[in-house]
């Protein structure tokens, strides 16, 4: 007769084996079931090498028991959400090769300064948000410390305001920054302060016969989002930093820029002067003012592509008075070109796509956003390259089922968001069988003639989907009986948005929270973030299926907190670890992730 060995029974040796195989959380929920492994918890996070905790805000009380001394310590990630400045102890460790902390926004400055003073031997730094709650200061001599501390950084990403600190010292500091460090990104810093930092002659007081060091002598990826993208800080870049294969700049103006605080033709020949770029990524956002480079058309790009030959990615964004001619000599002169993002081409049309399959372009990642001109046939070209792998058609207006026949030929596929297309129910089963059973992410927001009925065109019968991320918002005919379909294929989504679709009530909350997906390693509803922000039919019966023990894994959840204020403040105190948005905001399931896809 077979004996039966419980788990709790399993030698400690071959426990602490499988523990060291899981991520944070899941060594956490482990731990909380019997005596046995909360023992073996304890000692795997003595010697864990790396502890990301990203998915929830611990506070300092729970994280406390789960950081030990730990000198074998090298990669700490931290969502630092409901942390202050007396964790900084509890998180500066001086085994730490990489740190990467979120959410600082009630640590002051001297969250910098300990860095430097505590653990020195960083090789990658990520702050987010520091200083930025009232009350928190942060001062120039806490990045003196910080990067006169970390000699051996090599990536650094300070995602806030440096303007914050005083501008006539800020360049003068970076000459402390390590020789090793290769990769920098920044939050926001003005246009003028980049030009100074970035400038052979950082004090124009000193005698003219003085050298002074190189600042950032061997950054190869700068990352910044600015007040302007100009022609003078376009050009310090471009000369000063000769390694330099990564550039992405974005700005995002409050009024529409004069000449003086613009990028111009001139500013673009300036681009890769020393001819390592590989990347390059110049975003004007629409975010605060309907505004364009105004000022370049297609010679800045015919002299910007004559140095570009090698480029392997380029995304242009809000180049209005760019036509055909401009777009078609990149696709043209870049023959590496893998990756290609334009968005608010108002001037882009199928033509630049007509003849290139033609060229030996091999295009894997291609976004054409905000491309109102575009149509059925510049789909049908791009399938050409049987390679893509992501295709981002959003707000393409015109874009049909003639262009989902052109899509459902293209095995790889990955990604596919086509919101506000007029793509039909009946289009969408080209995607059946070979694109649907490939795809990680869908997007289908607004586009007004889909009904229930593209449900089961795409997913009855397919099993063992790909599938994680869908959305379906501001569908005017999706219902209830829409997303009872969806629960019954049992997809093991981590993301749904089904925001802004008036017939969706209670019935589809429920459905949800009942939904069963069979993994071998999750049962029940897999979602780890629902968007349900003004479904017209939702009551305050639908709250209390999305309390425990339903949706065990949701992290992020969005509803119409207006009407239902004292229903979401009992659901927060229900699961304090739910990120609830009810004010209408996009919901980011993963925030930190910066690949860009």
């Amino acid at each position: 007769m077979t004996s039966v060995v419980n788990l709790d029974e399993l030698p400690s040796a071959l426990l602490a084996t499988i523990f060291t195989k899981l991520d944070v959380a899941s060594i956490c929920s482990i731990a909380s079931t019997c005596s046995a492994f909360k023992s073996c918890a304890s000692q795997i996070l003595s010697f864990l090498p790396n502890f990301h905790l990203l998915e929830i805000a611990p506070t300092a009380d729970l994280l406390r028991p789960l950081l030990p001394p730990n000198p074998y310590l090298r990669s700490l990630k931290v969502d630092c959400g409901q942390l202050h400045g007396s964790a900084i102890s509890l998180l500066l460790k001086p085994s730490l090769h990489e740190l990467c902390l979120h959410n600082c926004a009630d640590f002051s400055g001297r969250l910098l300064s300990e860095i430097g003073r505590k653990s020195k031997d960083l090789r990658s730094l990520y702050l987010g948000s520091v200083a930025e709650n009232r009350g928190r200061a942060i001062y120039i001599s806490d990045l003196e410390k910080l990067l006169g501390g970390c000699s051996q950084l090599e990536a650094l990403v300070l995602m806030f305001d440096v303007s914050l600190f005083l501008r006539h010292n800020f360049a003068r500091v970076w000459l402390l920054a390590s020789e090793k460090l290769t990769s920098l990104e920044i939050g926001y810093i003005s246009s003028v302060t980049v030009t100074e930092l970035l400038s052979p002659n950082l004090g124009s007081h000193q005698s003219l016969n003085h050298v002074q060091p190189s600042v950032l002598p061997r950054l190869q990826k700068l990352c910044l989002s600015v007040d302007y993208i100009t022609d003078a800080m376009v050009s310090t870049i471009s000369k000063g930093l000769i390694f330099l294969t990564h550039l992405d700049l974005r700005d995002a103006p409050l009024i529409e820029p004069q000449i003086t605080f613009d990028l111009t033709n001139s500013g673009l020949q300036q681009i890769n002067q020393h001819g390592r770029l590989k990347h390059l990524s110049l975003i004007r956002s629409q975010e605060l003012l309907s505004t364009y480079f105004r000022r370049i058309n297609d010679q800045g790009l015919l002299l910007m592509a004559h140095k570009c030959t090698n480029m392997e990615s380029i995304c242009l964004g809000g180049f209005c008075r760019v036509t055909d001619t401009g777009f078609k000599t990149i696709l043209h002169s870049c023959s590496r070109l893998y990756k290609l993002k334009v968005s608010h081409g108002t001037q882009l049309t199928d033509l630049v796509f007509h003849d290139i399959s033609a060229t030996s372009l091999s295009l894997t990642h291609v976004s054409l956003r905000w491309c109102s001109l575009l149509t059925n046939h510049a789909v049908l070209s791009l399938a050409s390259n049987r390679d893509l792998k992501v295709l981002d058609l959003r707000n393409c207006r015109s874009l049909g089922d003639e262009a989902l026949q052109a899509i459902g030929t293209l095995p790889g596929l990955k990604s596919l968001l086509l919101d506000g297309s007029d793509v039909s129910d009946e289009g969408l089963s080209y995607l059946r069988p070979q694109v649907i059973n490939s795809l990680f992410t869908l997007s289908l927001r607004g586009c007004k003639r889909l009904t229930d009925k593209c449900i089961s065109v795409l997913f009855d019968g397919s099993a063992a989907l790909e599938l994680r991320e869908l959305d379906l918002s501001n569908l005017p005919y999706l219902s209830d009986d829409g997303v009872l379909l969806l629960a019954k294929c049992r997809i093991p989504l981590s993301e749904l948005r089904i925001r802004q679709c008036p017939l969706l009530g209670d019935t589809s909350v429920m459905a949800l929270a009942s939904m069963l997906i069979d993994e071998a390693r999750w049962h029940g509803s897999s979602l780890r973030m629902l968007d349900l922000y003004n479904c017209g039919s939702i009551t305050r019966l639908a709250f209390r299926w999305l309390k425990k023990p339903y949706f065990p894994r949701l992290r992020w959840l969005g509803v119409n907190g207006i009407t239902n204020r004292d229903t979401v403040d009992a659901l927060a105190k229900n699961r304090p670890f739910l990120h609830v948005a009810c004010d209408g905001e996009e919901l980011e399931a993963d925030p930190y992730d910066n690949s860009g896809g």
